[in-house]
């Protein structure tokens, strides 16, 4: 059927870096086999007769110019203005809408707007739009703080998607307590100038507890957070089917030395790591992954409810799984001593850690040690004491190929963000009071090496069976993105070649590495990428300079992994033959709801972080902290606090008695009178002035003097998170190894 290729033309055409290709070329773009090469060209007709894609110079393949009106959803920003996305995709984009013409549309609302030019820029026309009209409104529920003002009660929504209080009535005397955090929905829209009134629907508990922040941030993403009586039968029945014993159609690894290395938290263990010495220098990996697919069946409640979840959420001290726990954290987790099911990749390597061979099978395997990424690290340094030979071998062995892979893959032109993380430090009440730098250990890197290695496999074998299935892609910078980061570096004091290429990039991270201007120059190159996402495109990964990759090694807490694990047990039964081709146009549908589900999360995640500094730092109003110039905008300058990894603003009127232009292409603020500037990437010492942490908004000023040392600001026992009395949050870290 042609309408199979539909939503995977479109999709295409509509990519930031498409550059317009015939319909031939498009067909080897998407990968359609040549059988089905008729089929895609009827695709491309009816979608041309419709008006959604148009045949341009050369009978190249692009989307319609932008029209005089256009129907899509609205995104609000913070500092007003929005976009609206388009519903029927066009060569313009998404559509931008200045504050003063939003019409009150908010966040997911589906609207109508008029399209205007405004100018050009670099070539291209650009519009505005004004909307005129509000079809539906995308969301009615609104987590808030419980006020009363005069006798009126209200609920004052958290975050910039919803800025208007909402007035409640249905609050009695045995009510919920001003203070309390609520779920409000809206019940009517007021008019211009009016307030939205609604209604209570859920009471979350008192403000500033951890487990109710925590529950409101769940409510504001829309996690879900409680499964099905059906999805929790289905996994119990599955617990209750497994035997371990039964080894039929796999391999018998028990035998084998495997080991898992995670967080000292983790309890969900998905990966596991072998190493086998082969003739003529050569070794093979084993990468042993959670054969989820055996527990979750397609078409199950629990297969639903995974899918809906899309993917596992990891917050201080709380994890929203994407499996029910007797799953993610019993029968599928890769316990020490235990039998479990895998799915296995063997990557062999020559003596110069280049690919020699690849496998695949299905395992029985049992880790012979649960180690955490610092006692892995402590192995690798020597201190093995207490440690079986065989395990400690294994890492030594292990260490040199991860070492090996990571200078081929860099030769290659793999790229590595310099980007320190934190994690957060709380006391016995719960409650955030410092933040450290994030364990830095080489095993991070090892096994992310490793995950790497095993995810680019299994995605050449499908690329070589010419097979779809839902792939991790990342599109190389488009060129305006690169044009951008070029006068950015170019005002660091830093050049980049037109025509940017990994090499480029890789030459300039070096450059900078170890400079002040080393975490401004990393974050803008982080803000030229297109975020990876989902798809059964074949685009390749940029950041990884991969041609084939997908993600294979995470299916507990990754939708996208368990499909993959299901084609490849086809395989490895011989069945694959048999199974029928994924829909093209399916792949594409659930590549989106995946990638979407994913920025949900990670989205959640960096929420609650910030609203526990925010508590925090309301607490140490008038401190000062040494900060980084992160971003610059028309009424200010976005500071990072070094310490936290936390933006606040700082006002221009705040930076000093002068007329302040803002150059937000080169990033930097100058003061008409006195020359002074501010760059991004410049450290500034700042004064925390205030906190909103309804709005979710720091705000600072510059300091009168440097900023001491953040540690002599508070009692020595703060600073020592090792102490039990101040436990550290390790959350599941989110670096290469999960974002990838």
């Amino acid at each position: 059927m042609p309408d199979r290729y539909v939503d995977a033309i479109i999709k295409s055409l509509a990519a930031r870096d498409y550059q317009p290709l015939k319909p031939r070329q498009l067909a080897r773009h998407l990968g359609v086999a040549e059988e089905d090469y008729g089929t895609f060209r009827q695709a491309i007709k009816r979608l041309r007769d419709s008006g959604r894609v148009v045949l341009g110079a050369k009978d190249a393949l692009t989307l319609p110019e932008i029209g005089e009106r256009l129907t899509g959803i609205f995104r609000a920003n913070p500092r007003g203005f929005g976009f609206i996305v388009p519903d029927t995709p066009n060569s313009h984009g998404d559509l931008f809408v200045p504050e003063e013409s939003t019409g009150g549309a908010m966040t997911g609302d589906l609207v109508v707007a008029t399209v205007r030019p405004r100018g050009r820029r670099d070539g291209r026309a650009l519009y505005a739009g004004t909307v005129v009209q509000i079809l539906q409104r995308g969301q009615n529920r609104f987590v808030g703080t419980l006020r009363r003002a005069e006798g009126t009660w209200f609920v004052l929504p958290d975050g910039t998607a919803m800025t208007t209080p909402i007035l409640v009535r249905d609050v009695g005397a045995a009510g919920p307590a001003e203070g309390t955090k609520v779920l409000a929905e809206i019940v009517q829209y007021g008019r211009p100038g009016q307030l939205p009134t609604g209604v209570i629907v859920e009471t979350l508990g008192q403000r500033g507890r951890l487990e109710v922040e925590t529950l409101a941030v769940i409510r504001a993403h829309g996690l879900v957070d409680a499964f099905s009586p059906a999805a929790v039968a289905d996994a119990r029945a599955a617990v209750k089917a497994f035997d371990p014993a039964d080894t039929a159609g796999r391999e018998d690894l028990t035998g084998l030395t495997v080991i898992t290395i995670d967080p000292p938290d983790a309890r969900d263990f998905d990966d596991a790591i072998s190493l086998q010495a082969g003739p003529g220098g050569r070794v093979t990996l084993g990468v042993h992954i959670a054969d989820v697919s055996h527990f979750v069946r397609e078409g199950t409640a629990l297969d639903d409810e995974a899918r809906r979840r899309g993917t596992s959420t990891y917050f201080p001290r709380q994890v929203v799984p994407m499996l029910p726990e007797i799953l993610s954290n019993g029968v599928c987790s890769l316990q020490e001593g235990q039998k479990r099911y895998c799915k296995s990749a063997f990557v062999t390597y020559d003596a110069d850690a280049q690919v020699h061979s690849t496998r695949f099978a299905q395992t029985v395997i049992a880790s012979a040690k649960r180690l955490t990424y610092q006692q892995a690290q402590g192995i690798c340094d020597g201190k093995t004491g207490g440690y079986d030979r065989k395990v400690v071998e294994l890492l030594r062995r292990s260490l040199e190929l991860a070492r090996s892979i990571e200078a081929r893959r860099r030769r290659a032109g793999m790229l590595h963000l310099d980007l320190p993380e934190v994690e957060l430090v709380f006391d016995a009440q719960h409650r955030v009071i410092d933040a450290v730098p994030e364990d830095q250990s080489y095993t991070h890197t090892l096994i992310e090496m490793f995950m790497v290695e095993a995810n680019e496999a299994v995605a050449r074998l499908f690329d070589r069976l010419r097979r779809p299935i839902l792939r991790r892609i990342h599109p190389a910078p488009d060129p305006t993105s690169a044009a951008g980061l070029s006068a950015f570096v170019r005002a660091a004091g830093h050049r980049i070649p037109h025509g940017l290429t990994r090499a480029d990039l890789q030459a300039l991270l070096e450059a900078v590495k170890g400079q002040p201007a080393s975490y401004a120059v990393n974050l803008a190159v982080l803000r030229t990428f297109q975020q990876a996402e989902y798809s059964p495109l074949q685009i390749g990964h940029f950041a990884l300079a991969s041609d084939h990759y997908c993600h294979f090694t995470s299916p507990i807490r990754r939708y996208p992994d368990l499909t993959v694990h299901r084609v490849l047990g086809d395989y490895c039964r011989g069945r694959l033959d048999g199974r029928p081709p994924e829909d093209t146009a399916e792949l594409v549908k659930l590549g989106e709801a995946m990638t979407a589900s994913e920025r949900r999360s990670e989205a959640a995640e960096w929420e609650l972080r910030e609203v526990l500094l925010l508590q925090m730092l309301a607490g140490r109003v008038g401190e000062e902290f040494d900060g980084v110039v992160t971003g610059v905008a028309n009424f200010g300058i976005f500071v990072q606090l070094r310490r936290f990894l936390i933006d606040g603003l700082i006002r221009l009127e705040d930076l000093g008695d002068d007329w302040w232009d803002v150059d937000a292409r080169l990033g930097q603020v100058r003061g008409e009178r006195t020359g002074r500037a501010h760059r991004i990437g410049d450290v500034m010492p700042v004064r925390v002035a205030g906190v909103d942490e309804a709005r979710r908004q720091l705000n600072l000023v510059p300091a009168a003097r440097p900023a001491q040392p953040a540690k002599s600001k508070q009692p020595p026992e703060a600073a020592k998170p090792a102490k039990k009395k101040h436990p550290q949050t390790r959350r599941r870290r989110r670096g290469a190894r999960d974002r990838r």
